[in-house]
């Protein structure tokens, strides 16, 4: 039977990932990271599980040719926010030492040079690496209206603002989420996340608008833009008039829960095309 590897970062998308592959006929083996991964994880009933820290990377290429598996799979965030707030957390190997040097002297630190440069890591070994939604079609956000009332004028505009805010500052690594009312930017998502961001931007008053795209040339076998009923419920505190997502490039996890929450609180969520997106 086929194995997948997975690197399970935080949040629920290592579980969907995990139900879908299995739904599949595959067996998935999970590189699960300290700090990171919900520990929940534990309860699968999969091929293997190994936690690992999130420098050591030859252990993580070493964990993957020993349990056979065919295509590697990262799934949720892996929280660069706790490695800044205490430097120590991180225990590089001699592989992961090896590859940080290496972009130290390129000068690009991004969460997405990074990525790619796991990634790189990871097929130089023989492990081809595939993009995170690749068994979660039926996830990912259809264009249109998917819950709560039809959107205002005044909303749409907003919508079209938060997208070329995306567009702008994508190329420079920052965010996948904008939170925008009445044609004024509230908060733009860095590096503490969309939640986070969510309520910095709902604190200026209510009927918001949360965008969430990817960015520009976004690499789409990681850190593809994410929400789940967590997010819904945010939004619901906070007073969210509407949240647009990316369309065929964002995933809505926990959907049938998530835009019930939405649809009881009014908030409308609608999938939307970005100009010039493939």
């Amino acid at each position: 039977m086929p194995v997948l590897g997975l690197i399970a970062g935080s949040g629920p998308l290592p579980f969907e990932v995990v139900a879908a592959a299995a739904a599949r006929g595959l067996e998935v083996a999970i590189a699960a990271i300290e700090d990171n991964t919900d520990p929940a994880i534990g309860g699968l009933d999969v091929h293997a599980l190994r936690w690992l820290n999130a420098g050591q990377l030859g252990a993580l290429i070493g964990f993957f040719h020993e349990v056979g598996a065919d295509e590697v799979i990262l799934a949720g965030a892996i929280s660069k926010r706790r490695i800044l707030q205490n430097p120590a957390a991180l225990r590089p190997d001699a592989r992961a030492q090896a590859l940080l040097l290496k972009l130290a002297g390129s000068g690009e630190r991004g969460d997405d040079t990074l990525l790619r440069a796991i990634a790189g890591e990871l097929e130089s070994d023989g492990l081809r690496v595939v993009a995170s939604t690749r068994y979660l079609d039926e996830r990912m956000t259809p264009e249109g209206l998917l819950a709560g009332p039809e959107l205002s004028a005044a909303l749409h505009a907003d919508v079209a603002l938060g997208l070329r805010v995306i567009e702008a500052l994508g190329p420079h690594d920052v965010g996948q989420a904008v939170v925008v009312r009445e044609g004024v930017v509230l908060a733009v998502e860095a590096v503490e996340g969309t939640d986070a961001a969510l309520r910095r931007g709902a604190g200026f008053g209510k009927g918001a608008v949360l965008v969430k795209a990817a960015k520009p040339g976004q690499d789409m076998r990681f850190d593809v833009p994410v929400i789940g009923a967590g997010t819904l419920e945010l939004a619901a505190a906070g007073g969210l008039g509407a949240i647009a997502l990316e369309a065929d490039r964002t995933l809505i996890l926990e959907r049938e829960q998530a835009l019930a929450a939405a649809q009881s609180a009014g908030i409308s969520v609608i999938g939307v095309r970005r100009a010039g997106a493939p």
